[in-house]
């Protein structure tokens, strides 16, 4: 890998369109154990209304949804591709977005591939790279919380030692 120059894939502003545009998130590398990172980021995407589509060849259902071998499986559009695997699987998984239409390649933290970030962008997808989906939603849509979660709580008393 080169060294990449990963701020032209972190702009706020593009961040922001995408997450506000987009319905169909297809995750490629959903696990179905709960413990996984994936797994919470894609239980977070659908209790915040985002239609959740699992890519993973090793499980049947993920988040009560079907889970698919790949993107070519997928039978509905994808608004984004979010991707939890190893840098260098990205390249044929950015050529599976090109191929089924999405809209925007998302990369998780860690997940930096030169080639992959330029199949997608010259097909002309949006590509978003070494950004976690979940964080940045919570940044711009939602609310942060330790948790990952909205409590629904707000006060102005301090929270001391019990």
């Amino acid at each position: 890998m080169t060294n990449i120059e990963l701020s032209r894939y972190q702009d706020p502003l593009v961040i922001q369109r995408v997450l506000r545009a987009a319905r169909t998130i297809a995750i490629v590398g959903l696990s179905g154990n709960a413990l996984r990172a994936s797994h919470f980021v894609g239980f977070y995407l659908q209790r915040h209304g985002y239609r959740v589509i699992p890519v993973n060849p090793r499980e049947s259902e993920i988040l009560g949804e079907r889970s698919y071998s790949d993107l070519h499986e997928v039978p509905e559009r994808v608004d984004i591709v979010n991707v939890f695997r190893a840098p260098s699987a990205l390249p044929e998984i950015a050529g599976q977005a090109v191929a089924i239409g999405a809209g925007c390649l998302w990369t998780q933290f860690t997940v930096i591939n030169e080639e992959g970030a330029r199949i997608a962008e010259h097909a002309g997808l949006t590509v978003v790279m070494d950004r976690c989906i979940k964080v940045e939603h919570a940044r711009y849509l939602g609310r942060m919380h330790w948790l990952g979660l909205n409590t629904g709580q707000i006060s102005a008393v301090r929270g001391g030692l019990q």
